[in-house]
């Protein structure tokens, strides 16, 4: 029996999946560490994590994969890696790590991707990079650039975090166009290195890594990685992507049209287009995705909801009281009617919001009333200002010309809320399909078909089906854009404050 492993390289730990290639099913499943894995931030702003760490806990995850399976490890077949978005890695001619990653939350190179944009024209970003150069790997890379230029001096590739996990797994160093196009380094119009942007940040393109088809062998474990991992040397890694990406593969999000979600901590909406197209205000990112091809292009298009899930857990944590837990919550939420009574809670609170031009105008409660509104309303009129949020931005989408018909999602966090996914399905009206997946498994399906298991991608998919669908709710829906028109209108008179200040 033929058998998969992925991995799902995040900011908070490292997940594990061994599945086989017949069923589709998980056969065993580990994450590594049990806590969330330490940010260092040695000034505010900053945000980093040892390579190194990582590492340590891919070997840790697959040793908790090897205790649980029924199987032999020396049956897996071909590797895949999922990882956390623009993070920077450096290492030098013996690939030895030269400093900490500068991992996706770190704000340092803000200044250094405005700065770009005016040199090189915004215009020019836009038609040739889908997006503003911003706080990407690219300007990351030139902020060491500019202050640590002993570590600059000694670097001998620049990666991704999926790219080093690779490296350790098979002693080489490769990139992807996808993995190229999250650290604004792809030229869409000319399908290339971005060279134009490296020149203004007098950046060697010889630090670039190789480039790789996502779904190809892109190298074989090395005897020393089977020796760390417990696994058979020349076990072909056939696949790697950026979580978001990666997230609309373990959901089979690859043709133009189809949309996946996820509503976590952050909230991100990433939709499929063969179209390249743009967002004047760079409020999106546009990625290539997994599976672009000179003959069949595809692109994804991100929106990101800072404020999501957290908002959630500082209610439950900070105001629920009695002990309420998530389902709980969600119970007293759906007594309140739609639209909370007049109560608006925007969920801005979380940082500077992409959707919103880069604006931080905070989380803010308004229509309260002491006299009508309760505990049940703040919980609903939460739940629905999130959704509302989303909606806003799916706008911008919308506007580029995305129509979303059926959205994907997992079935977990705030989608575990019965009406969180009403309101979501109802506002947007696109039919919500809910599946138990995750990231590590999509990196497992992608294993499998960049290494050929599979005689096409959509038989990678067996065994992915819905657990639960939800439609729009016909009955409430005028209820909801009353509602959504209400909440608008109050982001909007946010806004103008904001601009006038």
């Amino acid at each position: 029996m033929a058998l998969l492993l992925g991995y799902d390289v995040g900011s908070s730990s490292v997940k594990a999946t061994l599945m086989e290639t017949g069923t589709g099913k998980a056969v065993a499943t580990a994450t590594s560490p049990n806590q969330e894995l330490e940010i260092i931030a040695k000034q505010p702003g900053w945000a980093e994590q040892h390579p190194d760490t990582w590492w340590q806990h891919v070997k840790l995850a697959t040793e908790k994969i090897r205790s649980k399976a029924q199987f032999d490890l020396s049956d897996v077949k071909a590797i895949g890696i999922s990882y956390q978005m623009h993070g920077l890695v450096v290492v030098d001619k013996n690939k030895r790590v030269l400093r900490p990653a500068i991992i996706w939350c770190d704000s340092r190179a803000v200044a250094i991707g405005q700065k770009a944009a005016q040199d090189i024209g915004a215009k020019k970003c836009l038609k040739r990079l889908f997006n503003l150069p911003g706080n990407f790997t690219a300007s990351k890379l030139k902020w060491v650039k500019d202050n640590e230029p002993k570590v600059y001096s000694k670097i001998d590739r620049m990666m991704l975090p999926g790219d080093f996990i690779a490296m350790k797994m098979t002693g080489q160093i490769k990139t992807t166009p996808s993995g190229l196009s999250e650290g604004i380094l792809w030229d869409f119009e000319k399908d290339k290195l971005a060279d134009f942007v490296l020149d203004n940040y007098g950046i060697s393109p010889d630090l670039v890594a190789e480039q790789v088809p996502t779904f190809s062998i892109q190298g074989e474990l090395s005897g020393a990685g089977a020796a760390e991992l417990g696994l058979r040397a020349g076990t072909p890694v056939s696949y790697r992507g950026g979580d978001q990406p990666n997230n609309a593969l373990s959901l089979s999000v690859l043709k133009p049209g189809e949309v996946a979600v996820t509503a976590g901590t952050s909230g991100v909406v990433y939709g499929v287009t063969d179209q390249k197209n743009f967002d004047p205000k760079s409020r999106v990112n546009i990625f290539v995705h997994v599976n672009h091809t000179d003959k069949k292009p595809r692109y994804g298009v991100l929106l990101c909801l800072n404020g999501t899930g957290i908002l959630n857990s500082w209610l439950k944590h900070n105001f629920a009281g009695d002990g309420l837990d998530y389902p709980q919550m969600n119970d007293l939420a759906a007594q309140a009617p739609v639209g909370a009574e007049g109560l608006v809670i925007l969920p801005y609170g979380n940082g500077a919001e992409r959707t919103l031009e880069n604006r931080n105008i905070g989380a803010s409660v308004h229509g309260w009333n002491f006299n009508i509104h309760q505990k049940a309303h703040f919980l609903r009129a939460a739940q629905e200002g999130i959704v509302f949020a989303l909606n806003h931005g799916l706008q911008i989408m919308r506007d580029m010309g995305a129509k979303f018909k059926t959205v994907k999602a997992g079935n977990a966090n705030m989608f575990l809320s019965p009406l969180f996914a009403e309101a979501f399905a109802t506002i947007t009206g696109a039919t919500v399909e809910l599946y138990n997946t995750d990231g590590s498994q999509g990196a497992a399906r992608g294993a499998g078909i960049g290494a050929g298991l599979y005689q096409s991608p959509e038989d990678a998919f067996i065994g992915l089906e819905p657990v639960r669908t939800v439609e729009p709710n016909k009955q409430l829906k005028k209820a909801y854009q009353n509602a959504y028109g209400n909440w608008e209108a109050v982001l909007n008179k946010q806004l103008m404050r904001k601009r006038a200040s």
